[in-house]
């Protein structure tokens, strides 16, 4: 069963995202941390699959905890996908030179998430 770390501010983002995943014909374990710090601790305690990483959040934003994970040993290669509203000219570029592996843009399409989700583990698998 994959293992899900959304790293998201707003709470009803995260609440959301989990009924989503949760409702969908794949099987998720889904860990939630309301800001990036707390992320990355959780994310060393219990490794993820795959990290969600909001990238607008108070305190440190999802580029330098992107950036941060990047240099952590045992976290360096897990796969971090930017879910966001940063929709402008260059975002995503921002987004994958920070070292996401991925791009999804809110507002999210509900029906094609957890594919996509799954199409970002399995091709790491391959």
């Amino acid at each position: 069963m994959p293992r899900i770390l959304y790293i998201e501010d707003n709470r009803d983002n995260r609440m959301l995202v989990r009924r989503i995943l949760m409702a969908s014909d794949y099987e998720f374990e889904i860990q939630e941390a309301d800001n990036a710090i707390t992320g990355i601790e959780m994310a060393q305690q219990n490794r993820p699959d795959l990290i969600l990483m909001d990238m607008s959040m108070p305190e440190m934003d999802g580029l330098t905890a992107t950036r941060r994970i990047r240099k952590m040993d045992g976290l360096s290669d897990v796969l971090i996908v930017a879910l966001t509203a940063n929709a402008m000219e260059g975002d995503k570029e921002k987004t994958l030179e920070a070292g996401c592996d991925g791009y999804i843009r809110k507002p999210i399409d509900v029906d094609k998430l957890p594919d996509e989700i799954i199409q970002y583990i399995r091709s790491r698998q391959s």
